[in-house]
């Protein structure tokens, strides 16, 4: 919805309850009441917001252009954040990279239809597993973009531009250094975090929600522990395959439209490529795995 012309555009970079923090076309953030009809409001979300004799408000919302959701306790889909351009999936040498992992979060971000970008973090310890620079080349030459990274300056600006202006949510497993990464594009962000505490959210705990941090080379950057472990429990097992992007071409070879690619090897595409080897056996086993967990979801 569009703003009256007295509200000012801005960005939610983190939700709290009935309120939420607000970034306005300068940079400058402030905490907003929201009203009742805006109550779904998460990070990344664009607004209008106003000040009147009361403070800040939030008066209307623009449309999301993507979305991440997760299912909360009871099963339900819930946002928990808005207009992500790019899932960045974070590998290094160790802990061993989990290969499943990553394809499950290739396929929740192909569901959201988000680009990803699959990193190998650590990469001065490659050496230690030499398996993790090779998972990372055989997700290239399936299709999708990789990069290595470090801790020197010249790995973090390699990696600042292959961001380049999009808003950016990071995930992987624990200790492959996500945190880490996302300091050296944010030199700025401890203190972002201070002046948010001891001012606007008057000492709130900013680690439990998602937060959104603009780079200065451009583009955005959303911190969440929530985000970082999206499942597909809510996934419905048809929709698994599309997002094996090396299934695609042969989706359309199977007889039957409703094929699962697991039993039906006569009449499969999928399975008659795998027989070819047109598809890893790795992946397929990993799409299995998935479509299994998600088949027995209660949700």
């Amino acid at each position: 919805m569009a703003g009256d012309n007295d509200d000012a555009p801005g960005l939610i970079v983190a939700r709290y309850s009935k309120t939420a923090v607000v970034m306005d076309e300068n940079g400058s953030t402030r905490s907003c009441h929201l009203r009742p009809n805006l109550a779904h409001l998460v990070a990344g979300d664009r607004v209008f917001w106003s000040q009147d004799e009361s403070g800040a408000v939030v008066v209307g919302q623009l449309d999301r252009y993507s979305e991440l959701k997760r299912p909360d306790a009871r099963g339900q889909l819930k946002a928990v954040a808005a207009n992500v351009d790019l899932i960045a999936i974070v590998i290094a040498p160790a802990p061993e990279p989990f290969a499943n992992l990553i394809d499950r979060y290739l396929v929740a971000a192909h569901l959201a239809d988000i680009d990803t970008l699959i990193i190998l973090n650590k990469s001065d310890l490659v050496d230690t597993n030499p398996e993790s620079r090779a998972l990372l080349h055989r997700y290239h030459e399936i299709g999708y973009d990789i990069i290595e990274t470090g801790p020197s300056n010249s790995a973090t600006e390699s990696l600042s531009s292959a961001l380049g202006t999009t808003t950016s949510v990071f995930v992987g497993q624990s200790g492959v250094g996500k945190s880490s990464i996302i300091n050296r594009l944010l030199p700025e962000r401890e203190l972002r975090i201070g002046a948010l505490s001891e001012g606007v959210l008057k000492g709130r705990h900013t680690t439990t929600t998602a937060e959104v941090f603009q780079r200065s080379q451009g583009g955005f950057i959303i911190d969440s522990p929530g985000i970082r472990e999206f499942g597909l429990q809510h996934v419905d097992a048809q929709l698994v395959a599309p997002g094996f992007r090396e299934f695609t071409p042969h989706l359309n070879d199977c007889r039957f439209r409703d094929c699962s690619h697991l039993v039906e090897q006569h009449h499969c595409g999928v399975l008659a490529a795998l027989d070819r080897g047109d598809i890893s056996p790795d992946r397929y086993d990993s799409f299995v795995n998935i479509v299994s967990n998600v088949s027995s979801s209660p949700y």
